[in-house]
């Protein structure tokens, strides 16, 4: 999908750059708070009750400085962009706030809500993680064109991704503020989903850094191979000695799971043609060899 022209230059793009969203006036208006909806599109759930009230405190004082940006819907306004303004103009106790009035599609309300949130980063690392998985499921961008719309690499985008992989508890910890992206990223270094979810717990309990609970990771794996390895090595034993009963000659298996070898001792032309025998003749192996 080619990508829409001004959706990557932020929010001055909207007023009056973007082909797609088009001004229906000149400069911004007074609009009712009460005719103002908040977006259906604002990939950002949480917002931090004391930053609000300091920006409330603030348009108290002050006044909206920056408007916001609504589209005219029903009989009201849906808002595009100003979230935060919008809940701190309602918390000071304002009847209306300055807006620009734009002209939307769905298709741009989505784009602009998902790409202007990341562009400011006022997401947490989930959120910033589900705003790019519906850029992509809702309107079929790669992440190629995520990357070039939000200025970010493409391996960031696909490493906010891999978020959504983990353990919807790891995901509420990364999102409440209680693990990091760094952790997540030492977490998703794990296969076992199990030994995953149980470290990932204990680093949100004991508060480990990164550095510890990827040190903890290390000494785990190197217990899980230990344990593996002694395993192998009971098996191994059991197996030599099902094959010496067999044959009736000392065996030893060397190797591990994947490959090795295993050595037929014998002590006589006697015995080794008895262990052909047993094993099966092969054509290339004569029936008694030269005394």
């Amino acid at each position: 999908m080619p990508r829409s022209k001004g959706l990557g230059r932020g929010l001055s793009a909207l007023i009056g750059e973007s082909p797609g969203i088009s001004s229906t006036d000149g400069g911004p208006r007074e609009v009712p708070l009460d005719a103002v909806i908040a977006s259906r599109f604002q990939p950002r759930k949480d917002f931090d009750e004391v930053e609000l009230e300091e920006l409330a405190e603030s348009i108290r004082k002050y006044g909206i400085i920056q408007p916001v940006l609504v589209r005219e819907i029903d009989g009201g306004y849906e808002l595009i962009a100003g979230e935060r303004r919008l809940r701190a103009a309602r918390r000071a106790g304002l009847s209306s706030i300055s807006a620009w009035v734009r002209s939307a599609t769905d298709v741009e309300m989505l784009a602009m809500a998902l790409v202007e949130n990341v562009q400011r980063e006022n997401l947490n690392p989930m959120e910033e993680a589900e705003a790019y998985q519906r850029l992509t499921d809702d309107l079929g961008w790669t992440q190629d064109v995520i990357a070039g719309q939000v200025g970010k690499a493409r391996s960031h985008v696909a490493n906010y991704l891999r978020l959504l992989r983990l353990d919807p508890r790891i995901r509420d910890w990364i999102r409440g503020g209680k693990l990091s992206m760094a952790h997540a990223k030492v977490l998703l270094s794990m296969e076992d989903e199990s030994q995953r979810l149980d470290l990932a717990e204990a680093a949100v309990v004991k508060g480990w850094t990164v550095r510890e609970l990827d040190d903890h990771r290390i000494r785990l794996n190197a217990t899980v191979k230990a344990a593996s390895s002694r395993a192998l090595d009971v098996h191994m034993r059991q197996v030599e000695e099902g094959l010496r009963r067999a044959l009736g000659s000392g065996v030893k298996v060397r190797g591990d799971g994947e490959k090795g070898r295993i050595e037929i001792r014998y002590r006589s032309l006697e015995e080794l043609e008895r262990l052909i025998e047993i094993l099966g003749r092969s054509e290339d192996v004569p029936e008694r060899f030269p005394v």
